[in-house]
């Protein structure tokens, strides 16, 4: 439960949950807005207690793109609050899985033992 991606996803999932109550939204916006945040902050969750489920990242990674073009697809790309506070948590979302992607491969790949060039000689 130490890095600080997970917790960054719980973070931006809860407040692009919680914004539609300082944001103005209709009804596209705000549930668009809380059933993203919320799965963000659930990715970010689920990746805490199983930081070797390299899909919880990539689906971390799938929920920020849809967050960003969420505006688009469901209409609310004219309501400024709501639109910028999901295109900066898709994408801040997006940057978050892209980050822990790597260091999620890392720790799978440490607990293989064995295997490669260097163990064959």
């Amino acid at each position: 439960m130490r890095r600080w991606q997970d917790w960054a996803a719980v973070v931006i999932g809860a407040v692009v949950a919680l914004s539609p109550l300082w944001v103005d939204t209709n009804s596209a916006a705000m549930w668009s807005m809380i059933v993203l945040g919320v799965l963000v902050a659930v990715a970010g969750l689920a990746n805490m207690m199983a930081p070797d489920m390299d899909m919880v990242v990539w689906a971390m990674g799938v929920l920020g793109v849809l967050l960003f073009i969420a505006p688009w697809v469901t209409g609310y790309a004219d309501f400024g609050g709501a639109a910028w506070t999901s295109w900066i948590g898709g994408a801040l979302t997006v940057l978050t899985a892209l980050v822990a992607m790597p260091e999620g491969s890392r720790m799978h790949i440490g607990h293989h033992h064995g295997g490669g060039i260097a163990s064959h000689g």
